[in-house]
C-alpha cells in the first residue's frame, strides 16, 4: 500500500541542506529551520508493506549479537557512508536517492514479532533493533513502529539494543528506562563529529551533534546504559575522535565503540561522488588510504578485517580508541543484559490468525 508524504527532502547527499515538510510532528534536533524553496525538493516516499518475518538472524563473528530486529528499508537521515544503501538495490531501487526518499515500513513488524517470540522453537538472544537503518528516523515519530517493537519485548522481558543519531529515542524513556531498570535494555548513541559543518553534509537529516550529546545525557540521567559510537572512522574526513569521546563520556556514556569507513557494491562510487563535490583536495588521498586498509580494494567484507581493517592507518587509528577509552574509563565494566526473564507475551486471538 503506497503513501506519500508531504513534500520534504529525504536527505539528498549532494547538497547540505536539509527539509522538515510541514505536517510532521516538531522535533528538537539541534538544527535550526531552514527557509528553502519547497518547489525544488524531491518527495519522500512511503510504502507499507506487511513483513512475513520479523527476526533475522545472522552469523557474523564481527557483531555482538545474533538476531536483529528492522522496522524500516531505507533511511531518511541521508548518511552518505550507510553501508545499508545497497540493500536498496535488491528492491529494483537506487542506493543513492531512492535510498533516502523511497522508504518501506514494515506496518505489521510488532505483531509479527510476538508471534515469533511466542513459538515453541524460540529460543532467547540478545536483539538489536534497526542495525540496517536507523529505527529512530525521522518517518518513525508518526508511524511509531519502533515503539511497538519495544512494547513486544517489554512485556516478554526481553533484552535488546539500539543504535540511534536520533534524539527520537527518547519519546520512548517511558518504555526503555523501566526496562534498563532491570537489565533489558542497552543504547548507543552514535556522534561520528563534533563539527556542525560536517555533520550538515555527512549525516544531512540526523540530529545534530550536540542534540546527539543531550539525548546521551537524557539516557544516563533516565538510568539507562549509554554508550557512544564514533562510527565510521572516515580517513582525513573525521578526526576529532578523541573529542567526541571526551564529550561523550561527560554527557554520560560509559561504553564505547567504533567502526572504519566500509564501502561495499554501489556505495563506492557515491562516496567517491560525495567526496568529488565536498572534498575534491582530499579525495585521492582519502581513497588511497581506505584501500590501504582493505588490501588495495575500495572493500573486503573478511571476518575480522570488515569492521576495523588492517594495516598501519588501522592500527593507529585502534590505539588512539583504546588510550581514549583507557583516559575516560569507557568499557572498563560490561553490564550483560538479563536473559533469564523471557516470557513469551500471550497472543490475541486476532494475532494467532497470522
Amino acid at each position: 500500500m503506497p503513501l506519500t508524504l508531504h513534500k520534504g527532502r529525504g536527505a539528498v547527499s549532494r547538497l547540505p541542506h536539509r527539509f522538515e515538510s510541514q505536517g510532521r510532528e516538531s522535533v528538537d534536533d539541534g538544527w535550526a529551520p531552514l527557509s528553502l524553496a519547497e518547489g525544488s525538493l524531491p518527495r519522500t516516499e512511503l510504502r507499507l508493506e506487511d513483513a512475513r518475518s520479523a527476526i533475522t538472524t545472522n552469523d557474523s563473528l564481527d557483531i555482538p549479537f545474533d538476531h536483529t530486529v528492522n522496522p524500516y528499508r531505507g533511511c531518511e537521515h541521508g548518511c552518505i557512508y550507510c553501508f545499508a544503501r545497497p540493500t536498496h538495490s535488491y528492491l529494483g531501487l537506487s542506493p543513492g536517492l531512492d535510498f533516502e526518499t523511497r522508504l518501506i515500513a514494515k506496518r505489521n513488524i510488532a505483531e509479527v514479532l510476538a508471534r515469533e517470540l511466542a513459538a515453541p522453537r524460540y529460543k532467547p538472544s540478545m536483539i538489536n533493533i534497526g542495525s540496517a537503518t536507523d529505527c529512530y528516523q525521522p518517518v518513525e515519530r508518526e508511524l511509531k513502529l519502533t515503539r511497538g517493537v519495544i512494547e513486544v519485548l517489554g512485556r516478554c522481558a526481553h533484552p535488546f539494543s539500539l543504535v540511534t543519531k536520533s534524539s527520537e529515542v527518547e519519546r520512548d524513556l517511558d518504555l526503555i528506562a523501566p526496562m534498563a531498570a532491570r537489565g533489558l535494555a542497552g543504547i548507543y548513541v552514535t556522534v561520528t563529529t563534533l563539527d556542525t559543518a560536517l555533520a550538515r553534509i555527512l549525516e544531512p537529516r540526523a540530529a545534530a551533534p550536540e542534540r546527539r550529546l543531550r539525548t546521551i545525557r537524557a539516557l544516563a540521567d533516565a538510568g539507562v546504559p549509554v554508550g557512544v559510537s564514533v562510527a565510521p572512522q572516515i580517513p582525513f574526513i573525521n578526526d576529532d575522535m578523541e573529542q567526541v569521546l571526551a564529550a561523550a563520556w561527560a554527557a554520560g556514556a560509559r561504553r564505547a565503540f567504533y567502526t572504519v569507513l566500509r564501502l561495499p557494491w554501489e556505495l563506492s562510487e557515491l562516496f567517491q561522488q560525495w567526496l568529488g563535490v565536498h572534498f575534491p583536495e582530499r579525495a585521492a588521498r582519502v581513497m588511497a588510504r581506505v584501500r590501504e586498509m582493505r588490501g588495495g580494494k575500495d572493500y573486503r567484507s573478511d571476518w575480522g578485517q570488515r569492521m576495523q581493517g588492517r594495516g598501519v592507518w588501522a592500527e593507529l587509528l585502534g590505539q588512539r580508541f583504546a588510550a581514549a577509552c583507557r583516559r575516560h574509563g569507557f568499557n572498563a565494566e560490561r553490564i550483560p543484559l538479563d536473559m533469564s526473564g523471557f516470557r513469551p507475551a500471550a497472543l490475541s486471538a486476532q494475532q494467532a490468525l497470522f
